[in-house]
């Protein structure tokens, strides 16, 4: 086993110093001066036990001697001195700790403000498909949970073992004067109890690997119970105590499993500990033997226990650091592993400027698409040509492919097979910045973002003090501007019932606002997917009268399944089972007697 370990070891010592490197770079990088004045506090603690010790030795020699003479002035004065030396020492002692206390509170937080600004840095950066991939929820939840406070947690350690090594090492000058034989039993004894604690880190971080997934699950369903977002159906279905029993169970092996590992650690602590404590009972003998043999004075007998007391706890402690860092270190990799996730979206090498404005068009030119781990192919062969500032609709089941040549177009993901082109150039060879900001539209699952009204709308833009004017001439014309006028606040009013004061819309009442956001940004290309879907009839009519004034002068993409909303269109795509089946205008497609009439006839005669 003590093998197996040691082999572990010397297998991640280049992993390990790099990961080491990275960490103490965040700490460094989130405060240098409070890295300074951690190292400086650490330094001067660890030479503060010799000179304890050695004011002990003089105090107790001292005070033999006058034991042995008459008193005199002089003799309580340089007793009295001593004793002052040892009081100033202990204040300092301890002014020291309360300053290494507050530095590492305060280092604590800004290290870890600073982890979350990493965290959610990639976590922006990195593409669409890895948030549909459960291997990646694992990483992403391991990180989020561990990332936070690990790089302080080295530090802490890295300044507690050398803080401890320079404490041992002058116990080490001091019981290498008294006997040279005391250090190697010293060190002996200690290893079992540096493997036990290397073994149980290792544990540890195998343990929490394989059971992020079930971590995971039972936080999901933690959320489930606590969370607005599935209230209703909790509370209609009846689903609290089926959830609380989900939970219960996750919980329930998680804790057996955790509690089983304390065990099986425990025993192998403590018996590493009393291997420790019988060196130390054998060094201690031995020194009390040479006293006896008036080999050491009382004072140096005092001294030699002490040390070796203090020699056996700084040891245990560094065993205790060592086993931090490493189990960092362990934990620190899977941020490694995070932090080096690439995009897998094509970028040129050297980027053409986007055009503006677009005076060729958008193609579609053979373009397929599967989902990463899905067999499914989403879209196929799709192929088609949007002129600038024509108004196109793509109507379909849902299912049939829809939403999914809006990611593409957006660059969400990137084509299995086939081009999409702007102006005959591939997308590929734009900046993704560039093809992003050049279009604008919502999703129909958009976000209510939790904020004011004004900021809600205000997010359409990437720029901060967006004019006030141009926000409510944007939710005027996604029709939302009465409703947030006669809120008690207006456009400063918060949305959203997750903060207190706030004030809940309904669906429709969301949409337009989210609607007002894709408006308001300065987009050539405006994407509707499903805009409509929440809203009441005469609002739904309302919104598509006033479409083409809304897109003027914008290429147009709407998405659909209700096929009352896109007669207006200049031309409509029909989706079926991920290819286009039929394209035309409303009175082309309804005089060609296909699949779109057939649909368009079935959903009029829920109207009729």
């Amino acid at each position: 086993m003590v093998l197996s370990i040691m082999t572990t070891m010397l297998n991640r010592i280049g992993p390990f110093l790099q990961t080491v490197g990275r960490a103490l770079s965040f700490v460094w990088q989130s405060s240098p001066s409070l890295a300074t004045a951690s190292v400086v506090v650490r330094v001067i603690q660890g030479l503060l036990p010799l000179v304890v010790l050695y004011l002990t030795k003089l105090l107790i020699d001292a005070v033999t001697e006058g034991l042995k003479t008459p008193w005199d002035d002089a003799s309580l004065t340089h007793i009295l001195a001593i004793l002052g030396g040892v009081a100033g020492v202990a204040s300092i002692s301890a002014l020291l700790a309360a300053v290494a206390g507050l530095v590492s509170k305060i280092q604590s937080e800004v290290v870890t403000d600073h982890m979350y600004a990493i965290l959610q840095a990639k976590s922006v950066e990195v593409d669409l498909e890895y948030y549909e991939n459960a291997r990646y929820q694992d990483t992403l939840h391991l990180a989020q949970q561990e990332a936070p406070y690990r790089p302080t947690a080295i530090l802490n350690a890295l300044l507690q073992m050398g803080q401890h090594t320079i404490s041992l090492l002058t116990m080490a000058v001091l019981l290498w004067w008294m006997h040279w034989g005391v250090i190697p039993i010293l060190i002996l004894t200690g290893i079992p109890y540096f493997l036990a604690k290397l073994r149980q880190s290792n544990q540890l971080y195998v343990w929490e690997r394989e059971r992020a997934p079930l971590d995971r699950k039972a936080w999901y369903v933690n959320m489930l119970l606590t969370q607005a977002g599935a209230a209703k159906e909790v509370r209609l279905f009846g689903l609290g105590r089926r959830l609380q029993q989900w939970f219960a169970d996750a919980r329930l092996v998680l804790r057996q499993e955790r509690i089983a590992l304390e065990r099986r650690w425990m025993f192998s602590g403590l018996v590493a500990q009393i291997i420790g404590v019988a060196g130390a009972f054998g060094v201690c003998s031995v020194l009390v033997v040479r006293t006896i043999d008036g080999l050491l004075t009382i004072g140096d007998l005092v001294i030699c226990l002490q040390a070796v007391q203090r020699a056996s706890g700084f040891l245990e402690s560094l065993g205790q650091s060592m086993s931090s860092l490493y189990e960092s270190n362990l934990f620190l990799a899977t941020l490694g592993e995070f932090l080096g996730l690439q995009s897998r979206l094509g970028t040129s090498a050297c980027p053409k400027a986007f055009p503006c404005p677009i005076t060729e068009g958008v193609v579609f030119d053979h373009v397929s698409f599967q989902y990463p781990h899905e067999e499914r192919v989403a879209i196929r062969d799709f192929t088609f040509s949007i002129k600038p500032g024509e108004h196109v609709a793509f109507v379909g089941a849902n299912g049939s492919g829809k939403t999914t040549l809006v990611k593409l177009l957006c660059r969400l993901y990137d084509p299995s097979g086939g081009r999409i082109l702007i102006d005959g150039t591939d997308l590929r060879h734009y900046q993704i910045t560039d093809v992003r900001s050049a279009v604008s539209g919502i999703f129909q699952d958009f976000v209510k973002f939790q904020l004011s009204a004004k900021d809600n709308i205000a997010l359409g833009v990437r720029a901060s003090g967006v004019d006030p004017f141009a926000i409510v001439q944007a939710a005027k014309q996604a029709g939302v501007h009465e409703t947030i006028e006669r809120l008690p606040k207006g456009y400063e009013s918060l949305l959203g019932k997750l903060f207190d004061g706030g004030h809940e819309l309904s669906i429709g009442e969301w949409q337009k606002v989210a609607l007002a956001r894709a408006i308001l940004r300065d987009s050539q290309i405006l994407i509707l997917d499903e805009p409509t879907s929440a809203m009441d009839a005469k609002a739904e009519a309302d919104l598509f009268e006033r479409f083409h004034e809304l897109a003027q002068g914008r290429t147009a993409i709407l998405i659909s399944h209700r096929l009352s909303t896109v007669k207006m269109a200049d031309r409509i795509f029909v989706v079926d089972q991920g290819q286009i089946v039929e394209q035309g205008t409303h009175d082309e497609l309804i005089a060609r007697q296909g699949l779109y009439n057939s649909l368009f006839l079935t959903q009029a005669q829920h109207y009729q």
